[in-house]
């Protein structure tokens, strides 16, 4: 069984929330969508994003595929509004099927795994940083103090559907394991040892343990939208 607890908010920086999400236990779909505000219509294609993959999950797609059609009903959407920006938005989706669990991603949003008692990061930010560092451009000090090192190299909407990069791993899930979505305002302001000493907790439900997350971002800055989903196999 999973327990599942979820939570979004604008932040203290941004009157406008751009991030969705959606959870359903018995589809076995969770997912943290995160518009970008400077590609226009953030909230839109956060929208679209979520609407296409629960979709395409349903019509018994891969959770991969579903993603990758989901970038070309974005595009579609913004050649039809005839914008001068392109809609773009990250994701970030957790599947479970009996024992195994997918996790697949697109942009900056994360997964973490909660497991023996140890947090692991699961995704891996697609940034410029990451980028240069795999291509061999730049040594990992060099990508640090890159002044756009935190710049988006791939996402939904923007991405052609050709060099999208849909990452994705697997594994068995246990009980007492716990699967982390969110999007960066979540990851930016809460530093990861503190997100291990919340998800630590025995007492608390998932629900409380996502608002104390999401409490934890609002009081490291609220910089951002903040969007985070907890799920915790019993």
């Amino acid at each position: 069984m999973i327990e599942f607890g979820h939570l979004t908010h604008p932040g203290l920086r941004r009157s406008l929330n751009e991030d969705s999400y959606y959870g359903d236990g018995e589809l076995g779909l969770w997912l943290v969508t995160d518009g970008m505000g400077g590609q226009g219509c953030g909230e839109v294609a956060s929208a679209l994003a979520r609407e296409a993959i629960v979709r395409e999950v349903r019509a018994g797609h891969s959770l991969v595929h579903a993603i990758r059609l989901a970038d070309e009903d974005i595009i579609q959407a913004s050649r039809r509004r005839n914008a001068s920006l392109p809609m773009g938005t990250t994701v970030v989706a957790l599947r479970v099927q009996g024992p195994r669990f997918e996790v697949a991603w697109v942009g900056d949003s994360r997964a973490y795994l909660w497991k023996d008692g140890r947090l692991e990061q699961l995704s891996q930010d697609h940034i410029l940083a990451h980028e240069l560092v795999s291509k061999g451009a730049a040594s990992t000090d060099e990508a640090a103090a890159h002044p756009q090192r935190n710049a988006i190299t791939q996402a939904l909407g923007v991405t052609d559907p050709t060099h999208l990069n849909v990452a994705s791993l697997g594994g068995d899930l246990r009980p007492g394991m716990q699967v982390l979505l969110c999007s960066d305002g979540l990851s930016e302001d809460v530093r990861n040892a503190e997100i291990a000493r919340i998800l630590a907790y025995d007492d608390c439900s998932a629900q409380e343990c996502v608002d104390t997350l999401v409490g934890a971002a609002l009081d490291g800055g609220g910089t951002a939208n903040i969007t985070a989903i907890l799920g915790r196999c019993h």
